[in-house]
């Protein structure tokens, strides 16, 4: 993979998002990959905020979709290289201040094998 491809991993994922896509969402991801998440740590305590398998991050997604109907991330940086996209952007869910994010991709044969959350 070279650069131009793991952004348009990362602009493929902020599309899916937002349409709250979940399969469209899942295609991006290996099925043994890896999310790390401060909001898995508050929300699911268990599971010290991190999650394994596609099945994991479905449950994950369509919980955040439900309880945050009108949830949207707004991209305004990338910074990558063939392995690897950092993303920053911003998260706005109606009545709640509207909050920085990064979030890294780590991408393995094409697909994301591991990402991790970063909050302001």
């Amino acid at each position: 993979m070279d650069t131009k491809a793991t952004i348009t991993i990362a602009t493929r994922w902020f599309d899916a998002f937002n349409a709250h896509n979940l399969e469209k969402l899942l295609v991006l991801y290996d099925d043994n990959a890896q999310h790390y998440s401060p909001r898995l740590k508050i929300r699911r305590p268990e599971t010290n905020g991190l999650i394994t398998g596609k099945e994991a991050l479905r449950t994950w997604w369509q919980d955040s979709f439900e309880r945050l109907p009108t949830l949207r991330y707004e991209p305004t940086r990338f910074i990558a290289d063939d392995t690897t996209v950092f993303m920053e952007y911003t998260r706005h869910v109606d009545g709640e201040n509207s909050m920085t994010v990064g979030e890294m991709l780590e991408i393995k044969d094409g697909l994301i094998a591991a990402s991790r959350v970063y909050h302001s």
